[in-house]
């Protein structure tokens, strides 16, 4: 017998018992979907989380100090110390010291109220300089950023995020403003586009950007210390050397001796990501397992209609086998309709898979992202368990005899 004729022999067997045929597909169905839909949430819990993080800025370090301690022994948290100076930034800008460091924004953040006419609104007030639109990766929805001239000039101007500015001027724009700040007025001369990155509870379009000049005039930042230092690499390939050269840099610069404690840290935008995405891999690994547990029912599910299937027809196999059909035939046969329900139950759970993510980030806020890869997969997997759950009941029809078979009732 042809393969054709035998897929034709077996798909009539699956269209003939359709009730069996169809519970029997249900159980791999919702096992494929089960996992198409788990990974997919995963993957786009990763794919969000790694977007927000990129957001952040392009090949960037962050350098932050380390913590301090008091004259009475009390040591303050991560980032409390004042180790880092705009000298040493100053210091990682020069192509000597850091040829793979391209640009470099220090800053020192502090928190203020805002207020535009009779609205007041608490925002992150950072004093940055001109080099900190491009190292933060943030671009302009109108207006301009701050320049050289705003930091030499000691300038009133300040640079909103969409999300401040539409507290203060509820969406009515807000270039050409003023904002008061601490007592001192400022105009706002630009506003961020959204980056959509966010942290806790802070968001990165929560913020007014000053000339660190005119900050450490008005708001009390410091003129010579900052909280911390994004540095920007030349490219991905050379971020590992930047952080080679900050690194030896800092250490040269504070005086810290070979073995000792140094008293800043850089992060690189790597790790950050890797430790963002890593709960929700493990969770991701965790809930396909147990999804994967229902493709196993359903495999076993398969098993079991194919062991009755036989059963049920024992006069056709030993009708088949004394016309001339091979064991191999035989054997062929019953692997076929295993396998066409393992496809079938594959192709529907990726349908209701697609569906899913469609209609899922509706309904949770959550992304569902179904990679090619990933849904060929699920397909292979699910012939596979049709074609492994086939094997039992395809050998035990082939080994039966034709006169025993043909003489049951």
């Amino acid at each position: 017998m042809r393969f054709g004729e035998t897929f034709r022999v077996a798909f009539e067997a699956v269209r003939l018992n359709r009730m069996r045929s169809l519970l029997t597909v249900l159980g791999i169905m919702i096992g494929i979907a089960s996992v198409s839909l788990t990974v997919g949430l995963g993957q786009g819990a990763q794919d969000q989380v790694r977007d927000q993080i990129n957001a952040l800025g392009s090949n960037l370090l962050i350098v932050s100090p380390g913590s301090s301690t008091s004259s009475s022994g009390v040591r303050g948290g991560f980032g409390s110390a004042t180790t880092l100076t705009r000298a040493n930034a100053e210091a990682l800008a020069s192509s000597v010291v850091a040829p793979d460091i391209a640009a470099v924004a220090p800053v020192a953040t502090t928190s203020q109220v805002l207020t535009a006419g009779s609205t007041t609104w608490t925002s992150s007030v950072v004093a940055a300089t001109p080099s900190w639109e491009s190292v933060r990766a943030r671009t302009l929805s109108s207006g301009r950023f701050l320049t050289a001239d705003d930091v030499t000039s000691r300038g009133k101007v300040v640079v909103l995020g969409s999300d401040t500015a539409a507290e203060l001027f509820s969406g009515r724009g807000g270039v050409g403003e003023t904002v008061s700040v601490n007592g001192t007025d400022f105009t706002v001369v630009g506003l961020l586009a959204a980056s959509g990155s966010s942290s806790g509870t802070s968001t990165e379009d929560d913020v007014a950007v000053l000339p660190w000049t005119t900050a450490a005039d008005t708001v009390g930042t410091s003129a010579t210390s900052v909280s911390s230092v994004y540095l920007q690499a030349t490219s991905d390939a050379r971020l590992s050397a930047a952080y080679q050269e900050a690194d030896a840099a800092l250490t040269a610069l504070h005086g810290i001796k070979a073995g000792g404690s140094a008293d800043f840290t850089i992060t690189s935008q790597q790790s950050i990501v890797a430790a963002a995405t890593a709960t929700d891999r493990t969770l991701t690994i965790l809930l396909g397992g147990v999804a994967g547990i229902s493709l196993l029912v359903g495999g076993i599910g398969v098993m079991n209609i194919m062991l009755v299937s036989v059963s049920e027809r024992v006069r056709e196999i030993g009708l088949r086998k004394a016309l001339g059909a091979t064991p191999k035939v035989i054997r062929r046969q019953f692997l076929m309709e295993a396998t066409t329900l393992g496809l079938a139950g594959g192709v529907l759970g990726l349908g209701i898979g697609v569906l899913g993510a469609l209609l899922l980030p509706r309904v949770i806020d959550q992304p569902v992202t179904l990679s090619a890869w990933a849904s060929a997969a699920a397909l292979v997997v699910a012939v596979g368990i049709g074609l492994v759950a086939g094997v039992y009941p395809a050998g035990r029809a082939a080994r039966l005899a034709p006169i025993d078979a043909l003489r049951r009732e």
